[in-house]
């Protein structure tokens, strides 16, 4: 059946109708009031991609049930069972919603539908203020921001706010590996001499601009750049450049770097560059010719925009 979530749980209700396996959620000791469904979109770092729902064994492992598929906005209907996920699939899940939100994270699903959720802990203000005070304390220089946040991740963690366990899955493994990786490569194009190759190439087209222009330059060579590394990577890679084209062309580098990292961060051109574009990818059902239709004038919006503010706060 195919509806609304509350019409099709009345029509259950109205009709007595049961869920396949619906006893093994009774054996678990689950109050038939807190059995409900939500949505959830599959991320890429999800233990679901690849796996069918037969392999996954999700009603014994998890004590929750798949009721329906959506990918790329259309209704997978058939073989259910034998379907093997992808990230961006929207899911609908059924189980206990008093443990629905912790079962998501364990799967790494995001839930789409807004609910009255009961994480089991209450809200607390101690986050906010441990952040405010590591900001703080940044701001006036009183710590670097190194020891400055990673003290206030200890706080909470010695507070109670977060678990190890959340703590180890916050953690972006993957960007870290890759991050090591790419510091001795960015080292090694500023002392093999690349770095000043692709400067030199650079500032002989910069020369003949005015400095609103080369910041420009830089702007959009760091956009082209992070589709393909990821932006914290494009900053390693493109900002020992930046410093090299402001130095040979005479600027103050400050605006560059600003420049390189603003750049790093707007990749609105394909769906790889960030994890927010693949993240909507599936529930949007776009297809990766869709971004640049609308990451093109929105990238040329923020060298509009931010080449001016750029210079007007750190003047070239």
């Amino acid at each position: 059946m195919r509806g609304e979530p509350s019409a099709l749980e009345r029509v259950v209700a109205l009709e007595k109708l049961t869920l396949t396996r619906d006893h093994k959620a009774q054996e678990r000791d689950t109050p038939t009031d807190e059995v409900g469904i939500m949505e959830a979109v599959v991320t890429p770092d999800s233990e679901l991609v690849g796996s069918s729902v037969g392999q996954l064994k999700l009603h014994d492992r998890h004590g929750v049930n798949l009721l329906a598929v959506s990918r790329k906005g259309r209704r997978i209907a058939h073989r259910l069972r034998s379907v093997k996920l992808k990230a961006g699939d929207v899911i609908v899940l059924q189980g206990n919603l008093t443990i629905m939100p912790e079962t998501l994270g364990e799967l790494h699903c995001l839930p789409l539908a807004e609910r009255d959720l009961r994480i089991g802990r209450k809200a607390s203000l101690l986050p906010v203020g441990v952040l405010a005070a590591a900001m703080v304390l940044v701001a006036f220089n009183v710590v670097p921001v190194a020891v400055a946040f990673f003290g206030a991740a200890v706080v909470l963690l010695l507070a109670g706010s977060l678990s190890l366990r959340e703590a180890y899955d916050a953690i972006e493994w993957p960007i870290l590996v890759m991050l090591g990786a790419l510091i001795p490569v960015s080292d090694a194009l500023r002392t093999t001499g690349g770095t000043e190759l692709i400067a030199a190439a650079l500032s002989h087209v910069a020369a003949h601009m005015p400095a609103t222009a080369a910041l420009a330059l830089l702007l959009a060579a760091a956009m082209a750049v992070t589709p393909f590394l990821n932006n914290a990577a494009t900053v390693l890679v493109m900002a020992p450049i930046g410093a090299s084209v402001a130095s040979k062309l005479g600027y103050n580098p400050d605006p560059f770097l600003m420049a390189v990292a603003i750049g790093a961060a707007c990749d609105f051109l394909t769906p790889i560059g960030h994890q927010c574009n693949t993240l909507v990818m599936g529930p949007g059902g776009y297809r990766f010719g869709d971004y640049w239709r609308l990451g093109l004038p929105l990238s040329l919006i923020v060298l509009a925009v931010g080449v001016p503010l750029i210079a007007f706060f750190w003047p070239v």
